[in-house]
């Protein structure tokens, strides 16, 4: 079995802060080994069910987050960014079993993490056919495209909640909670073990690709912070600028979905 995580760190447990996320702050060590931690919990489970491949992207910032020598050495892990459209789970194709996300957040506009945000900090909203998108809906929706299950998800709160809307047959452990300008955090140690224990229990059984559709034609509204990206972004081929702050781009194809928000996020 061929198993893909995508790891994150503002969903998890103890990140609160932008300084916490970013390297060269002495804060960061506290948040990067966290990450490393339960990225390693997550891969040892699997391990422990018998997974042959594990491929980790660490999808945060600089893409150089997560200690490989702290993870099983079955394990590849994807550093930096390469350019593809595919982002935060590069190098994802119809060759996976399954695919994993660790320590993913709530999009941009939502209450329920002080560090929500999706993709880039220049925009305040992203809908998909009307429905505020996370960093794992855009993703999610790739992983439908190769037709690969999506098993498992840790994250804030807010997140996990929307996921089980999403799709209830996707199992979630909620590491964090945000309220305003702070987050509720259960033990570094217990995030570790919940992690664990629902992998193992998710894969001791035989896994059953439960995806949605992919939906067959999409719309997509980026509201920014700044009417002057609007009007930049506005000069993507087959976009429109629905007002001085939004952009609205339409296909029925992901691929081109997938380049325009690459391009203009």
């Amino acid at each position: 079995m061929k198993v893909y995580i995508s790891a994150d760190i503002e969903g998890i447990t103890g990140t609160t802060t932008w300084d916490e996320t970013e390297k060269n702050n002495q804060s960061y060590n506290i948040a990067s080994l966290q990450m490393t931690r339960e990225v390693n919990a997550c891969c040892g489970a699997l391990n422990k069910v018998g997974v042959d491949e594990i491929i980790v992207k660490d999808a945060h910032d600089s893409g150089r987050n997560i200690d490989h020598n702290a993870l099983p050495k079955n394990t590849r892990l994807v550093r930096s960014w390469s350019g593809s459209i595919f982002s935060m789970v590069e190098g994802l194709d119809e060759s996976f079993d399954a695919i994993i996300f660790i320590g993913y957040h709530s999009p941009a506009s939502s209450p329920s993490n002080p560090l929500s945000h999706t993709m880039s900090l220049k925009v305040s909203k992203i809908t998909i056919n009307g429905q505020i998108a996370s960093e794992f809906l855009i993703h999610a929706y790739i992983a439908e495209y190769f037709k690969v299950p999506i098993a498992f998800l840790s994250g804030d709160k807010g997140l996990c909640d929307e996921v089980k809307k999403y799709n209830p047959n996707i199992a979630t452990v909620a590491v964090k909670e945000g309220i305003g300008n702070s987050t509720i955090n259960i033990h570094p140690e217990l995030a570790l073990e919940l992690i664990e224990a629902s992998v193992i229990e998710l894969f001791s059984k035989p896994l059953i690709n439960n995806n949605k559709d992919l939906p067959k034609y999409f719309t997509v509204d980026v509201e920014y912070y700044n009417h002057s990206d609007a009007y930049r972004y506005s000069m993507y081929k087959g976009v429109s600028q629905v007002n001085e702050k939004t952009i609205q781009f339409k296909s029925d194809d992901y691929i081109d979905i997938l380049r325009f928000i690459n391009f203009c996020l």
